[in-house]
């Protein structure tokens, strides 16, 4: 075990599997290949073994913070309203923290049926291309400054108080935030925020994204895993955009392959390993849980923090 993870309790998979009493998935395989990300390799028996018992885990979390919530009300003598039960999902690109979370927030529909769950990604708090071009921060689209923090921010705060709220819609397919279009969170049970950013926050070092969540999970790799999954996924947006020319990837699909695959290359040295190292790694030790993987995918070890 290294300094950095010195306040985790280290489990294995089998020994993690072991905290949670076997049980049918309340999810088909069919639904599950619905909801991950296009190199990601996730299995039912992942689901048992894994993702089962994180929900065990999170349920006493939930109660706790219910439990705290009534208590506080009590000493300030004053109604405590209702609020979501927040979860940050962090972790370099392409790691996988899209399954994860749109698993997180299935599992967690089907656990709480009358409770709504609702997931976000801060990729929606990205400043607009135009924005960082102006800023001629283009190339660091995905570091700090590239994220509206103060939106983000006030978000998380409106969250927190109960309120509704809009925000941006980030698309993949334009590599833009998408004109005129907003999703709308009307006070939810359960907010999922998933993204590469969210146990940061440059701007404004008193106040840390952290402090609204009630848990929160980092997705860990080898780099140079990481740097394969990224590649491997880079060559699947090209076929899905082979046709389609309105996509952000189609212009690569025009070029050599040998080019294109340099090119990703170059982007995940300059640009994604770069901020890995510097900006999403050296806050893992912020999460609660840190659920390491393998060079296939699977999770292998668990981190819990004491």
């Amino acid at each position: 075990m290294t300094n950095e993870f010195i306040n985790f309790e280290k489990l294995s998979r089998t020994r993690w599997q072991e905290l949670h009493q076997a049980t049918t998935p309340p999810l088909t395989e069919k639904e599950l290949d619905n909801i991950k990300s296009l190199n990601d390799k996730i299995n039912i028996q992942d689901v048992i073994d894994v993702y089962l018992p994180l929900i065990s885990l999170i349920q006493i979390y939930k109660h706790h913070q219910e439990n705290l919530a009534f208590s506080k009300g009590i000493f300030l003598q004053k109604n405590a309203g209702k609020r979501p039960f927040i979860i940050g999902v962090s972790g370099s690109v392409a790691v996988g923290k899209s399954t994860t979370s749109r698993l997180l927030q299935l599992l967690l529909a089907r656990t709480y049926p009358n409770s709504r769950v609702e997931l976000v990604t801060t990729d929606g708090f990205l400043y607009p291309n135009d924005s960082l071009i102006s800023r001629n921060i283009l190339d660091k689209k995905g570091f700090p400054e590239s994220y509206n923090m103060e939106l983000l921010i006030g978000f998380l705060d409106a969250m927190k108080s109960g309120a509704d709220a809009s925000i941006p819609v980030y698309s993949h397919e334009i590599y833009d935030i998408v004109p005129d279009e907003k999703q709308t969170l009307l006070s939810p049970d359960f907010l999922i925020v998933e993204g590469i950013n969210v146990f940061q926050n440059p701007q404004n070092e008193r106040l840390y994204m952290t402090d609204y969540f009630d848990f929160s999970i980092y997705i860990d790799a080898n780099s140079k895993h990481i740097e394969n999954w990224y590649l491997e996924r880079f060559q699947a947006l090209l076929s899905l955009a082979k046709k389609d020319k309105t996509n952000y990837y189609h212009r690569f699909t025009e070029w050599p392959f040998e080019e294109a695959l340099a090119f990703s290359q170059n982007i995940w040295k300059t640009v994604n390993l770069v901020n890995l190292e510097k900006y999403i790694e050296p806050t893992r030790n912020r999460a609660e849980l840190i659920l390491h993987k393998s060079k296939d995918h699977k999770i292998d070890e668990i981190y819990l923090k004491k």
